[in-house]
C-alpha cells in the first residue's frame, strides 16, 4: 500500500518542476459497456499518481504559487441517494482529510472555483485527452484569461502538456511501487506456473485462462492486467489473440501472455511451451532461437545503455536464426535495416511497465532513445511467428510447411538496478 506521504511527496516534486505554473489533472470516467451497464472502473494512471484518490468525476489542481491552496481537489459530494447505487463517496470534506488536500469543492463548483487558481499562473498544465468537453472547459477559462490579460497584467500565456515531467517522474519506480509490482509478478508467477500443469491435450483454452484469472483474484488482485492470451497451435501467431476458445491438441505449443493487477500495478508475462511435453524438432529450433534473442536482449538491460539496444540485440540474433533455417536470405545488415524480418517479428521487444502495462515515459528525446537508469522497469519479449498464411518478401526464401502454425513469445519483466538489472518474473520457467 502507498502512504499519502509518498503521494505528497510526489506532489511536492512535480510543483517543484512546474514553478509558477497551476496544473490540472482530470479523473478517469465511469464508462458504459452497452445500455446502461458500466464496466469497472478504473482510475486514470496520472490522476492517481498524484493523488490516490480512486472515484471518479473528480479533478485536481496543483497551485505551487497559490499562498493557501498548492493542493486542490474537487470531488463528488456525498449524496446518500446515490450512493446507494454506485458505492461510497469519500465526500468534500474526507477529501481534505484523507488525501492531504488543501481545499476541496464539490465537482459542480469548478467553473466558478477554477480561474482563482489560474489568473496568477504563467502556465496552464493540462493534457489535451479524449473528454473533449472537459478539453473545452479548460480551453475555454484560457481564453478568458487571455482575454483579460491586458488590465490584470497577470495570467497563463500558454497551456503546456502535464506528460514530459509528469512521465519522467514516473518511469523510474520508487521502493513502494516496487512492492507492489513484486506483489503482481509473485501472484503472476504462480497463475502462470499453475496454468502450465493445468493445461493438457482436450482441454479448451478458456479453462486454462480461468485458472489463471482464478488465481489472480484468489491472491488479492484486482484482475488481469490486460486481456488474458492463451494461444493454442496456429493461434499462438495471432499477437492479441483473445478468443481463447480453442480445444488444445496433441502436439500443439500453447502461448500464455498474462499477468495481474495488483494495486494498479502489474505484471506482463509470457511462455510457450509444449502441450505434450517435449517439443518437435521444428518447434524446439524455433523456441532455441527466441529463447537466445531473449538472453541477448536482457544482457543489454543495463543502466547507461540506449533504451533501443535491447530490442537491436533481438533483432539480430532472430535474423541470424531465420538465416540459418533459409527464411531469410542476403546481407544481414542490410535485411536488419529494411526489416525485412518483419513477417516473422512485427513488434518492439519491449516497453515500459509500471502503474500501466505500457507505461507512461518516453523512448526518446528528439533522435536520442531514452537512457536506461536505476528504477526503471521494462519487459523484455522477442518472438517469432510463422503463420500459415505468411507471405515471405519480395525476394525472399520460400517457406517451407514444416514451420508454419509455429508462433512463440518468452517475455519476461526486468528492473534496473544499480549493478545491472533483475528479472522479476524468473520463477517462470524458460
Amino acid at each position: 500500500m502507498i502512504l499519502q506521504t509518498e503521494y505528497q511527496e510526489r506532489r511536492e516534486q512535480f510543483m517543484a518542476k512546474i514553478g509558477n505554473g497551476t496544473a490540472i489533472l482530470r479523473s478517469a470516467p465511469l464508462a458504459v459497456m452497452h445500455n446502461d451497464v458500466e464496466y469497472n472502473f478504473r482510475q486514470e494512471s496520472d490522476f492517481f499518481y498524484l493523488t490516490g484518490f480512486n472515484e471518479p468525476e473528480a479533478v485536481a489542481v496543483l497551485a505551487p504559487h497559490h499562498s493557501e491552496h498548492r493542493f486542490v481537489l474537487f470531488v463528488q459530494p456525498k449524496e446518500r441517494e446515490k450512493e446507494v447505487w454506485t458505492g461510497y463517496r469519500t465526500g468534500v470534506e474526507a477529501a481534505k482529510e484523507k488525501f492531504g488536500a488543501d481545499e476541496a469543492y464539490p465537482i459542480t463548483e469548478l467553473n466558478e472555483k477554477l480561474p482563482q487558481y489560474l489568473e496568477k499562473a504563467d502556465r496552464i498544465y493540462f493534457h489535451l485527452g479524449r473528454d473533449r468537453d472537459f478539453n473545452a472547459v479548460i480551453l475555454d477559462h484560457w481564453q478568458q484569461l487571455m482575454a483579460t490579460y491586458s488590465k490584470r497584467g497577470t495570467g497563463p500565456m500558454a497551456i503546456e502538456s502535464t506528460h514530459p515531467i509528469l512521465h519522467a517522474m514516473r518511469l523510474v519506480k520508487s521502493p513502494t511501487e516496487l512492492a507492489m509490482m513484486r506483489q503482481a509478478v509473485a501472484i503472476s508467477v504462480d497463475a502462470h506456473n499453475y496454468a502450465r500443469e493445468f493445461a493438457k491435450p482436450g482441454r479448451y483454452e478458456y479453462e486454462v485462462q480461468a485458472e489463471l484469472e482464478h488465481i489472480f483474484r484468489q491472491r488479492g488482485a484486482l484482475g488481469p492486467a490486460y486481456p488474458s492470451i492463451v494461444a493454442s497451435g496456429a493461434n499462438s501467431c495471432i499477437l492479441h489473440y483473445v478468443e481463447n476458445n480453442r480445444q488444445m491438441q496433441e502436439g500443439d505449443l500453447l502461448l500464455i501472455d498474462a499477468g495481474c493487477s495488483y494495486g494498479y500495478y502489474n505484471a506482463d508475462i509470457t511462455r510457450t511451451f509444449p502441450l505434450s511435453g517435449k517439443f518437435t524438432p521444428e518447434q524446439k529450433i524455433i523456441y532455441d532461437i527466441v529463447l537466445k534473442a531473449q538472453l541477448a536482449a536482457i544482457a543489454q538491460v543495463q543502466p547507461g545503455n540506449p533504451y533501443n539496444l535491447f530490442h537491436e540485440a533481438a533483432v539480430r540474433v532472430l535474423v541470424e536464426g531465420l538465416m540459418d533455417l533459409g527464411l531469410l536470405a542476403g546481407d544481414i545488415e542490410e535485411i536488419i535495416k529494411e526489416e525485412k524480418y518483419k513477417p516473422f517479428y512485427m513488434h518492439r521487444t519491449g516497453h515500459w511497465l509500471g502503474l500501466d502495462v505500457h507505461d507512461a515515459g518516453f523512448y526518446k528525446h528528439g533522435e536520442n532513445w531514452q537512457v536506461l537508469q536505476p528504477g526503471h522497469v521494462v519487459t523484455v519479449e522477442p518472438g517469432l511467428y510463422i503463420g500459415s498464411d505468411v507471405q515471405p518478401l519480395e525476394g525472399q526464401p520460400a517457406i517451407d510447411d514444416r514451420w508454419r502454425g509455429i508462433g512463440i513469445r518468452i517475455e519476461d519483466d526486468v528492473l534496473l538496478t544499480v549493478e545491472g538489472h533483475e528479472v522479476l518474473t524468473a520463477g517462470v520457467p524458460k
